[in-house]
């Protein structure tokens, strides 16, 4: 996820954006790395979500994947749309 700025108030962005997701739970917030837990509505999976943000890029980086199972029927993929669509109207 390309941003402007610096990377303090990026992640700080990406951070608010998380917090107004539904079913998160923060593990780690430190200052280049964040893993956050998504938990799925109705069967209760929980994805890992760890973004990256390197002091030598205006890139955020992130990763997403399920605990559980081969398929998530598209969900991981639709969750880091929204994130990234989020980001961006912030």
């Amino acid at each position: 996820i390309p941003y402007q700025g610096s990377r303090e108030s990026a992640q700080k962005k990406i951070m608010a954006v998380i917090d107004e997701m539904p079913r998160t739970k923060v593990l780690k917030d430190k200052e280049n790395y964040i893993h956050v837990t998504f938990t799925t509505r109705i069967m209760r999976y929980v994805d890992d979500v760890e973004f990256y943000l390197p002091a030598d890029d205006k890139l955020i980086h992130f990763r997403s994947a399920s605990r559980l199972g081969y398929s998530d029927m598209g969900k991981n993929r639709e969750r880091m749309n929204t994130v990234k669509e989020k980001f961006a109207k912030q």
